[in-house]
């Protein structure tokens, strides 16, 4: 799966992990169109990196899922690599679980129904190309579950188990289907202040980049792949000591 040349969709693509994927594909040779509900998202990327397509649509609802993949038709008809990126995370203290469903609903819609949804709807597309790509960006939470995000870790661990079966039903076919597992990265998901730490986001996409390249299917770094490779044992003692930093944090408690 070389890298060049290639026309990706990155929903999500103007902000974070999807905005750094996006520009140095760009940089690589390829041509990339980003998705985004923010018309100013959309707006700041363009600005920084011009030569970027770009739709709007909000990926919770899936009749915006449907008119997307439509548009995509008709502004952007080569596309062979589509990158399930988009993601919302929130700090939730399930006792305190007081706010209408629809509230927490978007959370599980964009994180799992949307990668899934969009993956059925591109499916068709993506089978006439010789060589084409579905990258779903899950989470190192799927094996270290993190229990102050638990709609987050609910939505990545349902996506890690529809990737694993969509890989064997696509085998043998030209269709490769990845899936990233990124650690702690230093974006602003969840807001700013939630999520300033982690490794920073220009050494893990060379990384990311780099493993698709040689098809290397679970995409892992830093301590995402220590997870991936540990024992059964050693990710629950780890689950339960990262679980000991987050519970007294006020921010969770107040959630």
């Amino acid at each position: 799966m070389k890298l060049v040349n290639k026309h990706i969709v990155i929903t999500g693509g103007t902000t974070g992990i999807g905005f750094q994927l996006a520009k140095h594909l760009l940089e690589a040779g390829n041509k990339v169109l980003v998705v985004d509900y923010s018309e100013q998202n959309i707006n700041e990327a363009l600005k920084k990196e011009p030569s970027l397509q770009a739709l709007q649509a909000d990926l919770s609802n899936p009749e915006e899922r449907v008119e997307l993949v439509g548009k995509l038709e008709e502004v952007f008809p080569e596309y062979d690599i589509f990158v399930n990126n988009a993601g919302i995370q929130r700090w939730i203290n399930l006792q305190n679980a007081d706010k209408d469903w629809s509230f927490y609903h978007q959370e599980l819609a964009i994180n799992f129904e949307a990668p899934m949804h969009l993956s059925m709807l591109t499916l068709n597309h993506l089978l006439t190309k010789k060589e084409a790509a579905i990258v779903n960006v899950s989470s190192g939470l799927v094996i270290n579950p993190g229990a102050w995000v638990p709609l987050y870790t609910s939505g990545k661990t349902g996506l890690h188990g529809f990737t694993e079966a969509l890989r064997l039903q696509l085998q043998d076919t030209a269709v490769d289907v990845f899936e990233i597992f990124p650690p702690a990265v230093n974006t602003e998901l969840g807001g700013s202040t939630e999520h300033a730490y982690g490794v920073a986001v220009d050494e893990f996409i060379p990384a990311v980049l780099a493993q698709i390249e040689v098809d290397q299917f679970h995409v892992t770094y830093g301590t995402s792949k220590e997870q991936f490779n540990a024992s059964k044992e050693v990710n629950q003692q780890t689950t339960q000591n990262t679980w000991e930093m987050f519970k007294e944090n006020p921010t969770f408690l107040n959630a």
